[in-house]
């Protein structure tokens, strides 16, 4: 059953001012100067990447969904980044209901699995290339020589 939001459940769907970008393992997987803010509610805004400033090369789609009357079906994907892995730490809803339509295109990081960070610097546009060429085949291992750590006390 779809609901719509109001008075009695708001949600807003806001521009992030800022640059954002989500690490996982000490590597940047998002970097983007478009990340949208939602809030739902009473509970904690979260941050939704575009999928063109996210390293999709690194997620893979699981079996999980779940639903939300307000926003609609979420599919999930896991993170996978020098053998480890963060499973379902990524949700998109892929067709959202009316109401929701600005979060298409979007994804966005459970942030006890992802480190998300506002950046107050000017975008690096190499940045988000840098991570994309940076494949994993999928036998835990990276397809270029290892990457070192990008931030101190990276979390896993």
């Amino acid at each position: 059953m779809m609901k719509v939001p109001g008075p009695d459940h708001p949600i807003t769907v806001k521009l992030n001012p800022k640059r954002v970008q989500a690490f996982y393992g000490g590597h940047v997987i998002a970097d983007t100067e478009r990340a949208l803010s939602l809030k739902e509610a009473s509970y904690k805004s979260v941050m939704y990447f575009p999928r063109e400033d996210v390293a999709m090369d690194f997620l893979s789609r699981t079996s999980l969904s779940t639903h939300c009357p307000y926003k609609g079906q979420a599919s999930y994907f896991s993170v996978a980044r020098d053998g480890e892995i963060a499973e379902n730490a990524v949700w998109s809803y892929e067709d959202p209901y009316p109401a929701m339509e600005q979060i298409r295109g979007y994804v966005a990081f459970y942030p006890n699995m992802v480190e998300i960070h506002e950046i107050d610097e000017a975008m690096n546009p190499d940045a988000v290339a840098e991570v994309i060429e940076h494949t994993d085949s999928g036998s835990g291992r990276s397809q270029l020589e290892h990457w070192p750590a990008n931030v101190e006390n990276p979390v896993r």
